[in-house]
């Protein structure tokens, strides 16, 4: 697109003059959008790139499903720390019956260990750490199996091959960030109304 500039009298003055015809005229050629990426990828797939884009892929997709991303922010226990963990929460809306009769009103504290039980412990560790694996595994032993495995780091499907134990993964670490865990591993337990938590020290 040309900008013109200048008193508008010029412009005017361009339009109405029969300027003539100074060198060849051609017919402005588009290259289809469609058609190039098309022709692209035909280029990819015949010179083998785009098997091996699609192999890359799914590498990475099933590393990152069998070893997902280690829980930032957590090291390995330097100074044991035990607390309490109170899970009540505020119900920010009335919650209703089948009929619409409230059964819990808004701004009510509800604790859940008022209605349901930790039937077992949790155990949250980083499954790289080979001291961290011993002290979860004892702890298993020791609690005769009646704990959740939960790993920050390192693959669940590698460790349940070689234990034959069911594990967990704490996703984004959701879990030790609503707990409050810095250090692992870390022994979550019920004690009352609350939950007791224990960042245990180990070993090398």
């Amino acid at each position: 697109m040309l900008a013109l500039a200048g008193p508008a009298f010029l412009v005017a003055s361009a339009w109405s003059a029969d300027l003539g015809r100074v060198g060849p005229v051609y017919p402005v050629a588009e290259t289809d959008l469609l058609e190039l990426i098309q022709s692209r990828l035909q280029q990819k797939q015949n010179s083998g790139e785009l098997a091996r884009i699609e192999r890359d892929f799914r590498d990475r997709s099933r590393r990152s499903i069998e070893s997902p991303q280690p829980v930032a922010g957590l090291v390995r226990t330097r100074t044991p720390r035990t607390y309490h963990f109170d899970p009540s929460l505020t119900v920010p809306e009335a919650l209703l019956d089948h009929d619409g009769k409230v059964l819990v009103a808004a701004g009510t504290r509800v604790n859940p260990l008022d209605m349901v039980s930790l039937s077992k412990h949790l155990i949250f560790f980083d499954a790289r750490d080979s001291a961290q694996t011993r002290k979860a595994m004892a702890l298993r032993s020791h609690y005769q199996g009646r704990v959740h495995l939960i790993l920050t780091g390192g693959s669940y499907i590698e460790f349940m091959k070689r234990f034959d134990v069911r594990v967990y993964f704490d996703q984004q670490g959701l879990l030790v960030r609503r707990l409050g865990i810095r250090q692992v591993p870390a022994l979550v337990k019920q004690e009352g109304k609350r939950l007791r938590v224990d960042e245990l020290k180990v070993g090398s």
